[in-house]
């Protein structure tokens, strides 16, 4: 174990230039709409396909490792790969590129929410830009689906995760837990199940550093949690406790802490503290935020710049721009730093268990079930965007969707299946989509 930290550092810095990694991650962020089943398809294609900067099997394990984290795992996933060629320089090029278009666009669109949010063609833009998200979701989703379900045993604990959680009501970090567990055992009982021989998975030849030890490792935890937490303090101690400013700082750190299965693991605790508890806003505001932060740049926790702006906006004796501003920094700061601390102090160690064979069949088992995860998002995404509400039915343990079919909204559909036959069948670009989508949905409200 004394050389566990020191087994596997990134490739050397002379991989690529950072000049190049620079303009990649840039790309890949102002690509980065969709939610994280997109923007992790987006990555695929540009680091593995096209720039072939990390193998599949590199890809797969970065990624599955960001799924057991709490917090964005797109996000994560992009520090990682940033790690991976440049070390913490690299990652943090990768991180951050990967948060500010979005953050930059979700402040803008806060602070319209704010200031116009009832105007007929606002309102019209997001409507648009919805539904083609949808099928902006449904293409990532049948691009991870097919990189990942190699076998008829994949396919089924697929299944098996998203009938735990669309149906069952199955705690995401359970369901990752005891796919990781069944595909280790299945390594060990029926390797042929898999589909890849887990004994060559991660035989592919590594350049590597030795820089790193495990004092190292605990220097860098010490800085990042210094970062993070010196600020916490500040604004404890500058605001005092009660106060929107220090009460959203620890709310962010904590819910940057807890929050594991994603953003929509996330929304429901944000959703009950920020409405319920702290009063931020309403629910139809928080509705309205994670529609904007659905539609926008960046990881779709963005929503708790959405929460943190309307929070900020109200503080007395502060303007509502400047206070919102301030509330949305607070979310974002809060929300993204953990996040580096989490990849920088436990990548070294990912990395060396790349060789752990049995380990390895268990993740990417764990890739299979995020899948049916995904295809529960999608499912869900579906719901809203096309009836907008829908009741349950429960016959026992299982909770099934029931949505009013006459309720369905055939304008929406209408966009989502064509976007999806854009983006799906003709691979058209996605920006292009989602403004032809945004400009459709400007049509009934100048009807």
């Amino acid at each position: 174990m004394a050389d566990l930290a020191t087994e596997s550092e990134p490739v050397p810095p002379d991989v690529e230039p950072i000049g190049e990694v620079f303009k990649t991650f840039l790309r890949i962020g102002m690509l980065s709409f969709g939610g994280p089943a997109a923007q992790i398809a987006v990555m695929h294609r540009i680091l593995v396909e096209e720039k072939r900067w990390l193998s599949e099997t590199r890809f797969l394990h970065a990624l599955n490792f960001c799924m057991l984290l709490p917090g964005p795992e797109a996000m994560q996933l992009a520090t990682y790969s940033g790690w991976l060629m440049h070390g913490v320089r690299g990652g943090l090029i990768a991180g951050l590129l990967f948060i500010l278009p979005g953050l930059a666009m979700m402040l803008v669109l806060s602070a319209i929410y704010v200031l116009y949010g009832e105007l007929p063609a606002v309102a019209g833009l997001l409507y648009g830009l919805k539904a083609a998200v949808l099928a902006v979701v449904a293409a990532a989703l049948v691009e991870v689906a097919r990189k990942a379900l190699k076998s008829p045993f994949m396919l089924a604990v697929a299944i098996t995760a998203f009938a735990a959680i669309a149906f069952l009501n199955a705690p995401f970090p359970l369901i990752v837990i005891g796919a990781g567990v069944f595909g280790g055992l299945t390594a060990r009982i029926a390797p042929q199940w898999l589909g890849f021989d887990p004994m060559n998975a991660t035989s592919e030849p590594l350049r590597k550093r030795r820089s790193g030890s495990h004092a190292a490792t605990l220097m860098t935890v010490a800085v990042w949690l210094t970062i993070w937490l010196a600020p916490l303090a500040f604004f404890i101690v500058g605001f005092g406790p009660g106060h929107v400013f220090a009460d959203a700082a620890l709310f962010f750190s904590k819910t940057a802490v807890v929050t594991f299965g994603g953003a929509y693991a996330v929304l429901s605790y944000v959703g009950q503290q920020a409405v319920e508890l702290y009063g931020w806003l309403r629910p139809e505001e928080m509705l309205a935020g994670l529609g904007l932060a659905e539609t926008t740049l960046g990881p779709l926790v963005l929503v708790l710049v959405f929460v943190g702006f309307l929070g900020g906006s109200r503080v007395e004796g502060w303007d509502p721009l400047s206070g919102g501003l301030a509330g949305g920094l607070i979310a974002a700061f809060f929300t993204f730093v953990p996040c580096f601390l989490w990849i920088f102090a436990g990548a070294p160690y990912v990395e060396a268990l790349r060789n752990v064979r049995w380990l390895s069949a268990g993740l990417q088992t764990i890739t299979a079930a995020v899948v049916g995860v995904i295809a529960n998002l999608a499912l869900w995404f579906a719901l809203h965007v096309l009836f907008g509400a829908y009741g349950e039915v429960r016959l026992g343990a299982l909770v099934l969707p029931d949505p009013e079919w006459s309720a369905i909204d055939p304008f929406a559909a209408a966009i989502a299946i064509c976007a999806g036959i854009a983006l799906i069948g003709f691979r058209l670009n996605m920006i292009v989509v989602l403004i032809v989508a945004a400009a459709a949905g400007l049509l009934p409200a100048l009807v």
